[in-house]
């Protein structure tokens, strides 16, 4: 099958949407399909250039919507190479541009909402949410409407994708997702993040990997630290993540007011080696986010049998939990203290126990391979004519 994915971005910064297409085409590519990428991101982009199938790049996208004139033209002219498209995200240009141009074409697609549909957002950003009320109706309402099918990650995403925005009439289709483990050596892989962060060898660690962003909750992690484990010497909270809306000067500050900079170590963007050797080095992984559509983090985590303490806002909470691979809690102050301090509480036996069925947890639930395989019969399906099951 020839598959043809339709981002925005294929920046790593940009998040679990990207890193989804990119797991997903590795798998897909061994599985025996081809797969290439279109973008709105400018030619020069040094990611596109190092991904691993080829990205057309029809970029720079103009403004936040990322309109580009390029993208329309170029997908009438090839859009008939490929079996099928898979559109990540909406509420940007790429999505209308595809909708726009399989309107007068016979090519089937299908849609990754990606959250982007949560209700979270309208309580939080009620502006922006207005914005979209306007545009929802003659653009995304149809992009969705149209396609083939609209793909959820979880039940749980499926069904906060409905309380957003009216009219909503769509094909809903649930399938696995996730990610793929870690593959190299796991000395090479701690030796590189220590080498890197000598100061936290010996350290118990609590790690946090993600965006530095509001919905993540990192302020709600900084004050529970500072709450449950500062007085205890040998624990450090290491924040890896690009600082993409400039929210880490304030959370510095935060962390100077409660008395736990020098118990902060802010990492940055981790990828490779680096990624793997902080998750390996790390006790815990926290993620106190307010929303999170899937959280492939989540799932990195369990794959190097590290417990997960999430939020019940991390829409694969459900599988955490009945996997008793992590520790949930509310997306509060109250609630991410009472995380860690449940932690705290466990045995040394309990907490073993929990390892090892984290990375149970990752197998049967968030593996790549399996994931990718349900999406390949799914677009099967779809491409045969046939109406995709609700799950699968």
């Amino acid at each position: 099958m020839r598959i043809i994915h339709v981002i925005n971005s294929v920046r790593a910064s940009g998040g679990g949407p990207i890193e989804g297409v990119r797991q997903l085409a590795t798998a897909n590519r061994r599985q025996g399909h081809y797969v290439e990428v279109v973008s709105l991101d400018a030619p020069d982009c040094a990611d596109a250039k190092t991904f691993l199938c080829p990205v057309h790049t029809m970029g720079p996208g103009v403004l936040k919507y990322s309109y580009s004139a390029r993208l329309a033209p170029w997908l009438r002219e090839n859009i008939r190479k490929y079996d099928i498209v898979i559109v990540n995200g909406i509420w940007q240009y790429h999505s209308f541009a595809l909708w726009r141009v399989l309107r007068d074409a016979d090519i089937p697609y299908v849609v990754y909402t990606h959250g982007m549909l949560d209700p979270w957002f309208k309580e939080r950003y009620p502006f922006k949410h207005l914005k979209k009320m306007l545009y929802w109706p003659w653009a995304e309402y149809r992009v969705l409407r149209d396609a083939n099918a609209v793909l959820f990650t979880c039940e749980e995403e499926r069904v906060l994708a409905r309380q957003s925005f009216r009219p909503y009439r769509c094909r809903e289709v649930v399938v696995k997702y996730g990610t793929a483990g870690p593959k190299g050596d796991p000395q090479t892989e701690l030796e590189t993040f220590y080498g890197l962060f000598p100061q936290l060898r010996g350290k118990r660690l609590a790690l946090f990997l993600g965006r530095l962003h509001e919905k993540k909750g990192c302020d709600l992690l900084i004050k529970a630290f500072a709450k449950v484990l500062a007085s205890d010497p040998d624990w450090q909270l290491v924040m890896c993540g690009p600082d993409q809306v400039g929210w880490q000067t304030e959370l510095s500050a935060m962390a100077e007011q409660l008395n736990i900079s020098n118990r902060v170590t802010w990492a940055g963007m981790v990828s490779g080696d680096l990624k793997w050797g902080a998750l390996r080095a790390s006790e815990v992984f926290v993620l106190p986010s307010h929303q999170e559509n899937f959280g492939i983090v989540v799932a990195e985590a369990l794959a190097c049998g590290k417990p997960a303490l999430i939020s019940n806002k991390v829409n694969i909470w459900r599988e955490v939990e009945r996997g008793g691979a992590g520790i949930v809690g509310a997306d509060d102050l109250e609630g991410t203290c009472a995380m860690l301090k449940t932690w705290l509480d466990m045995s040394g036996q309990q907490k073993s126990d929990m390892r090892k069925r984290a990375y149970v947890c990752f197998l049967q639930n968030f593996e790549i391979v399996n994931a990718s395989r349900t999406l390949i019969r799914t677009l099967t399906n779809i491409v045969g004519g046939a109406r995709p099951d609700a799950r699968t």
